[in-house]
Protein backbone atom coordinates (compact mmCIF):
# COMPACT_ATOMS: atom_id res chain seq x y z
CA UNK A 1 0.00 0.00 0.00
CA UNK A 2 3.17 2.46 0.44
CA UNK A 3 3.82 2.27 -2.92
CA UNK A 4 0.35 2.50 -3.99
CA UNK A 5 -0.42 5.77 -1.94
CA UNK A 6 2.78 7.45 -2.84
CA UNK A 7 3.19 6.89 -6.55
CA UNK A 8 -0.51 7.53 -7.05
CA UNK A 9 0.08 10.82 -5.31
CA UNK A 10 2.95 11.74 -7.50
CA UNK A 11 0.62 10.90 -10.38
CA UNK A 12 -1.69 12.93 -9.30
CA UNK A 13 0.92 16.28 -8.72
CA UNK A 14 3.16 15.59 -11.63
CA UNK A 15 2.45 13.33 -14.11
CA UNK A 16 3.96 11.75 -16.65
CA UNK A 17 7.47 13.09 -16.23
CA UNK A 18 8.50 13.23 -19.97
CA UNK A 19 11.88 14.79 -19.51
CA UNK A 20 13.37 11.72 -17.31
CA UNK A 21 14.18 8.14 -17.60
CA UNK A 22 11.39 6.05 -17.92
CA UNK A 23 10.84 2.46 -18.66
CA UNK A 24 8.41 2.79 -21.02
CA UNK A 25 10.60 4.54 -23.69
CA UNK A 26 13.20 1.19 -23.20
CA UNK A 27 10.02 -1.07 -23.58
CA UNK A 28 9.69 1.12 -27.02
CA UNK A 29 13.20 0.93 -27.92
CA UNK A 30 13.38 -3.04 -27.30
CA UNK A 31 10.60 -3.53 -29.69
CA UNK A 32 11.33 -0.94 -32.03
CA UNK A 33 14.49 -2.91 -32.47
CA UNK A 34 13.37 -6.36 -32.69
CA UNK A 35 10.46 -4.55 -35.23
CA UNK A 36 13.50 -3.99 -37.44
CA UNK A 37 15.49 -7.08 -36.69
CA UNK A 38 12.47 -9.74 -37.24
CA UNK A 39 9.79 -8.16 -39.27
CA UNK A 40 10.73 -9.20 -42.25
CA UNK A 41 11.00 -12.63 -44.53
CA UNK A 42 9.33 -15.56 -43.58
CA UNK A 43 7.36 -16.84 -40.94
CA UNK A 44 6.87 -13.50 -39.13
CA UNK A 45 3.68 -14.48 -36.76
CA UNK A 46 5.70 -17.24 -35.71
CA UNK A 47 8.42 -14.29 -34.74
CA UNK A 48 5.77 -11.76 -33.45
CA UNK A 49 4.77 -14.42 -31.20
CA UNK A 50 8.43 -15.61 -29.47
CA UNK A 51 9.41 -11.39 -29.32
CA UNK A 52 5.92 -10.65 -27.64
CA UNK A 53 6.81 -13.53 -24.86
CA UNK A 54 10.27 -12.99 -24.23
CA UNK A 55 9.75 -9.23 -23.75
CA UNK A 56 6.91 -9.95 -21.61
CA UNK A 57 8.71 -12.44 -19.83
CA UNK A 58 11.84 -10.78 -19.57
CA UNK A 59 10.46 -7.57 -18.45
CA UNK A 60 8.50 -9.67 -15.40
CA UNK A 61 12.13 -10.94 -14.52
CA UNK A 62 14.00 -7.70 -14.39
CA UNK A 63 10.96 -6.01 -12.03
CA UNK A 64 11.06 -9.75 -9.91
CA UNK A 65 14.66 -9.72 -9.61
CA UNK A 66 14.49 -5.93 -8.38
CA UNK A 67 11.92 -7.36 -5.91
CA UNK A 68 13.80 -10.21 -4.23
CA UNK A 69 17.22 -8.13 -4.09
CA UNK A 70 15.68 -5.73 -2.21
CA UNK A 71 13.57 -7.88 -0.09
CA UNK A 72 15.75 -7.14 2.83
CA UNK A 73 15.87 -3.28 2.82
CA UNK A 74 12.18 -2.09 3.26
CA UNK A 75 12.74 1.41 3.07
CA UNK A 76 14.70 1.23 -0.49
CA UNK A 77 12.10 -1.26 -1.72
CA UNK A 78 9.08 0.83 -1.04
CA UNK A 79 11.09 3.95 -2.84
CA UNK A 80 12.05 1.90 -6.00
CA UNK A 81 8.17 0.80 -5.86
CA UNK A 82 6.81 3.99 -5.86
CA UNK A 83 8.98 5.02 -8.34
CA UNK A 84 7.95 2.51 -10.66
CA UNK A 85 3.98 2.71 -10.00
CA UNK A 86 4.39 6.03 -10.88
CA UNK A 87 5.92 5.35 -13.73
CA UNK A 88 2.78 2.65 -14.18
CA UNK A 89 0.24 4.89 -14.36
CA UNK A 90 -0.90 8.16 -16.44
CA UNK A 91 -4.46 9.65 -15.71
CA UNK A 92 -2.74 12.88 -14.99
CA UNK A 93 -1.48 13.26 -18.49
CA UNK A 94 -3.70 11.56 -20.06
CA UNK A 95 -6.15 13.82 -18.03
CA UNK A 96 -3.96 16.95 -19.49
CA UNK A 97 -3.34 16.49 -23.04
CA UNK A 98 -7.28 16.25 -22.95
CA UNK A 99 -6.99 19.67 -21.56
CA UNK A 100 -4.98 20.43 -24.08
CA UNK A 101 -6.80 19.71 -27.24
CA UNK A 102 -9.86 21.38 -25.60
CA UNK A 103 -7.78 24.50 -24.54
CA UNK A 104 -6.84 25.14 -29.15
CA UNK A 105 -11.30 23.84 -29.06
CA UNK A 106 -11.94 26.86 -26.75
CA UNK A 107 -10.15 29.12 -29.08
CA UNK A 108 -11.05 27.98 -32.01
CA UNK A 109 -7.91 27.53 -34.08
CA UNK A 110 -8.69 24.27 -35.65
CA UNK A 111 -5.45 23.70 -36.88
CA UNK A 112 -3.68 23.63 -33.35
CA UNK A 113 -6.56 21.28 -32.12
CA UNK A 114 -5.79 19.07 -35.17
CA UNK A 115 -2.26 18.98 -34.47
CA UNK A 116 -2.91 18.62 -30.85
CA UNK A 117 -5.13 15.58 -30.92
CA UNK A 118 -3.05 14.35 -33.33
CA UNK A 119 -0.58 13.41 -30.25
CA UNK A 120 -2.92 11.47 -28.65
CA UNK A 121 -5.45 9.45 -31.31
CA UNK A 122 -4.11 6.94 -33.90
CA UNK A 123 -6.43 8.33 -36.68
CA UNK A 124 -5.94 11.32 -39.21
CA UNK A 125 -6.59 14.35 -37.68
CA UNK A 126 -6.22 16.71 -40.10
CA UNK A 127 -9.94 16.77 -41.46
CA UNK A 128 -11.31 16.58 -38.39
CA UNK A 129 -13.98 19.28 -37.19
CA UNK A 130 -14.56 20.90 -33.77
CA UNK A 131 -17.26 18.33 -32.96
CA UNK A 132 -14.78 15.34 -33.94
CA UNK A 133 -11.45 16.70 -32.19
CA UNK A 134 -14.01 16.32 -29.00
CA UNK A 135 -15.42 13.05 -29.87
CA UNK A 136 -11.65 11.77 -30.54
CA UNK A 137 -10.39 13.28 -27.26
CA UNK A 138 -13.36 12.01 -25.21
CA UNK A 139 -13.42 8.54 -26.69
CA UNK A 140 -9.49 8.89 -26.05
CA UNK A 141 -9.63 9.60 -21.76
CA UNK A 142 -12.53 6.73 -21.74
CA UNK A 143 -10.52 3.89 -23.70
CA UNK A 144 -6.77 4.77 -21.95
CA UNK A 145 -9.12 5.47 -18.31
CA UNK A 146 -9.08 1.48 -18.93
CA UNK A 147 -5.83 0.56 -20.50
CA UNK A 148 -3.55 3.33 -18.85
CA UNK A 149 -4.65 3.39 -15.72
CA UNK A 150 -7.15 0.47 -14.35
CA UNK A 151 -5.49 -1.99 -16.16
CA UNK A 152 -2.04 -1.32 -14.59
CA UNK A 153 -3.67 -1.13 -11.16
CA UNK A 154 -5.85 -4.19 -11.34
CA UNK A 155 -2.53 -5.97 -12.33
CA UNK A 156 -0.49 -4.15 -9.17
CA UNK A 157 -2.81 -5.71 -6.94
CA UNK A 158 -2.54 -9.18 -8.71
CA UNK A 159 1.13 -9.44 -8.38
CA UNK A 160 2.38 -5.90 -7.93
CA UNK A 161 5.02 -3.78 -9.57
CA UNK A 162 6.19 -6.76 -11.93
CA UNK A 163 3.09 -7.66 -13.14
CA UNK A 164 2.39 -4.19 -13.30
CA UNK A 165 5.13 -3.73 -15.54
CA UNK A 166 4.63 -6.81 -17.61
CA UNK A 167 1.04 -5.10 -18.55
CA UNK A 168 2.89 -2.28 -20.01
CA UNK A 169 5.55 -4.19 -22.05
CA UNK A 170 1.88 -5.90 -23.45
CA UNK A 171 0.09 -2.82 -23.72
CA UNK A 172 3.68 -1.04 -25.60
CA UNK A 173 3.70 -3.67 -27.99
CA UNK A 174 -0.04 -3.25 -28.63
CA UNK A 175 0.39 0.60 -29.45
CA UNK A 176 3.71 0.04 -31.55
CA UNK A 177 2.79 -3.10 -33.57
CA UNK A 178 -0.76 -4.34 -32.89
CA UNK A 179 -1.88 -2.58 -36.13
CA UNK A 180 -3.77 -4.39 -39.07
CA UNK A 181 -1.79 -2.84 -41.79
CA UNK A 182 0.44 -5.15 -43.95
CA UNK A 183 3.28 -4.54 -42.13
CA UNK A 184 2.14 -6.00 -38.79
CA UNK A 185 -1.03 -8.03 -39.29
CA UNK A 186 1.19 -10.98 -38.96
CA UNK A 187 4.18 -9.46 -36.94
CA UNK A 188 1.67 -7.96 -34.03
CA UNK A 189 -1.00 -10.83 -34.34
CA UNK A 190 -0.24 -11.93 -31.16
CA UNK A 191 0.37 -8.80 -29.32
CA UNK A 192 -2.66 -7.16 -29.65
CA UNK A 193 -5.15 -9.94 -30.40
CA UNK A 194 -4.09 -12.83 -28.14
CA UNK A 195 -1.90 -10.56 -25.38
CA UNK A 196 -3.79 -7.39 -25.47
CA UNK A 197 -6.98 -8.50 -25.29
CA UNK A 198 -6.97 -11.04 -23.21
CA UNK A 199 -4.64 -8.93 -20.88
CA UNK A 200 -7.70 -6.22 -20.46
CA UNK A 201 -10.28 -8.37 -20.40
CA UNK A 202 -11.30 -7.82 -16.68
CA UNK A 203 -9.87 -4.75 -16.78
CA UNK A 204 -12.30 -3.00 -19.37
CA UNK A 205 -15.50 -4.24 -18.03
CA UNK A 206 -14.20 -2.96 -14.18
CA UNK A 207 -13.51 0.26 -15.64
CA UNK A 208 -16.76 0.74 -17.34
CA UNK A 209 -18.93 -0.45 -14.22
CA UNK A 210 -16.79 2.03 -11.84
CA UNK A 211 -17.57 4.45 -14.37
CA UNK A 212 -21.37 3.94 -13.97
CA UNK A 213 -21.97 2.88 -10.69
CA UNK A 214 -20.32 5.67 -8.56
CA UNK A 215 -22.57 7.80 -8.56
CA UNK A 216 -24.81 5.41 -10.60
CA UNK A 217 -25.64 5.78 -14.12
CA UNK A 218 -28.98 4.57 -15.25
CA UNK A 219 -28.16 5.51 -19.22
CA UNK A 220 -24.56 4.46 -18.48
CA UNK A 221 -25.48 0.76 -17.20
CA UNK A 222 -27.93 1.05 -20.20
CA UNK A 223 -25.32 2.19 -22.93
CA UNK A 224 -23.00 -0.63 -21.66
CA UNK A 225 -25.19 -3.43 -22.16
CA UNK A 226 -26.59 -2.22 -25.83
CA UNK A 227 -23.44 -0.80 -27.25
CA UNK A 228 -20.15 -2.18 -25.22
CA UNK A 229 -19.87 -5.54 -27.84
CA UNK A 230 -20.57 -3.07 -31.05
CA UNK A 231 -16.73 -2.29 -30.90
CA UNK A 232 -14.59 -3.68 -32.59
CA UNK A 233 -12.02 -3.91 -30.00
CA UNK A 234 -13.43 -6.97 -27.21
CA UNK A 235 -12.56 -4.24 -24.49
CA UNK A 236 -12.55 -1.04 -25.60
CA UNK A 237 -16.15 -0.40 -26.20
CA UNK A 238 -16.85 -1.28 -22.23
CA UNK A 239 -15.64 2.29 -20.98
CA UNK A 240 -16.53 4.16 -24.27
CA UNK A 241 -20.14 2.85 -23.88
CA UNK A 242 -20.42 3.62 -20.48
CA UNK A 243 -18.55 7.22 -20.93
CA UNK A 244 -21.66 7.74 -24.11
CA UNK A 245 -24.13 6.77 -21.68
CA UNK A 246 -23.02 9.04 -18.96
CA UNK A 247 -22.84 12.37 -20.65
CA UNK A 248 -25.91 11.35 -23.27
CA UNK A 249 -23.72 11.38 -26.09
CA UNK A 250 -22.73 9.62 -29.30
CA UNK A 251 -19.31 7.81 -30.19
CA UNK A 252 -17.62 6.05 -33.52
CA UNK A 253 -18.99 6.99 -36.71
CA UNK A 254 -16.00 6.64 -39.82
CA UNK A 255 -12.61 7.68 -39.66
CA UNK A 256 -9.60 7.52 -41.58
CA UNK A 257 -6.33 5.54 -40.27
CA UNK A 258 -2.69 4.90 -41.78
CA UNK A 259 -4.83 6.67 -44.93
CA UNK A 260 -7.51 4.36 -44.83
CA UNK A 261 -11.26 4.45 -44.27
CA UNK A 262 -12.37 2.80 -41.37
CA UNK A 263 -16.29 2.69 -40.79
CA UNK A 264 -16.44 2.00 -36.90
CA UNK A 265 -20.21 1.38 -35.39
CA UNK A 266 -21.76 4.48 -33.37
CA UNK A 267 -21.70 4.07 -29.57
CA UNK A 268 -24.47 5.69 -28.04
CA UNK A 269 -27.71 7.40 -28.46
CA UNK A 270 -27.74 10.99 -28.57
CA UNK A 271 -26.07 12.37 -32.18
CA UNK A 272 -26.02 15.70 -30.40
CA UNK A 273 -23.24 18.34 -30.55
CA UNK A 274 -20.38 18.02 -27.56
CA UNK A 275 -19.23 20.54 -25.51
CA UNK A 276 -16.36 22.20 -22.76
CA UNK A 277 -19.09 20.56 -20.22
CA UNK A 278 -18.83 17.31 -21.40
CA UNK A 279 -14.95 16.94 -21.25
CA UNK A 280 -14.76 18.87 -18.47
CA UNK A 281 -16.91 16.08 -17.01
CA UNK A 282 -15.07 13.61 -18.49
CA UNK A 283 -12.12 14.32 -17.03
CA UNK A 284 -13.76 14.54 -13.38
CA UNK A 285 -15.28 10.94 -14.29
CA UNK A 286 -11.47 9.86 -14.97
CA UNK A 287 -10.09 11.41 -11.88
CA UNK A 288 -12.93 10.13 -9.58
CA UNK A 289 -12.51 6.05 -11.41
CA UNK A 290 -9.40 6.32 -9.99
CA UNK A 291 -9.50 7.29 -6.91
CA UNK A 292 -11.97 4.58 -6.37
CA UNK A 293 -10.01 1.73 -7.73
CA UNK A 294 -7.38 2.75 -5.38
CA UNK A 295 -9.31 2.45 -2.36
CA UNK A 296 -10.93 -0.58 -3.71
CA UNK A 297 -7.20 -2.21 -3.85
CA UNK A 298 -6.33 -0.92 -0.09
CA UNK A 299 -9.54 -2.08 0.85
CA UNK A 300 -8.43 -5.35 -0.24
CA UNK A 301 -5.47 -5.72 0.64
CA UNK A 302 -6.34 -3.87 4.41
CA UNK A 303 -8.96 -6.89 4.29
CA UNK A 304 -6.29 -9.69 3.20
CA UNK A 305 -3.70 -8.92 5.96
CA UNK A 306 -6.35 -8.86 8.69
CA UNK A 307 -7.51 -12.55 7.79
CA UNK A 308 -5.88 -15.39 10.53
CA UNK A 309 -2.89 -17.05 9.50
CA UNK A 310 -4.37 -20.43 8.72
CA UNK A 311 -6.50 -18.78 6.28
Amino acid sequence: MIPLFIGFTLDSIIGDPYRLPHPIRVFGNLIAFCDKKFNQGLHRKVKGVLVATVLVLLTYAVFALIEWALRDYDILRWAVNSVFFFYGICNRSLIDEALKVEKEVNKKDITSARRQVGYIVGRDTSNLSFQQIRTASLETLAENLSDGVIAPLFFYAIGGVPLMMAYKMINTLDSMIGYKNDKYRDFGWFAAKILDDTANYLPARITALLMVSIPPSVKGFRSIKRYARHHSSPNSGYPESALAGILDCQFGGPNIYHGKLVEKPYIGDSPRELTHTDLIKSCIINARTTVIMVLLISLLSITISNLPPSL
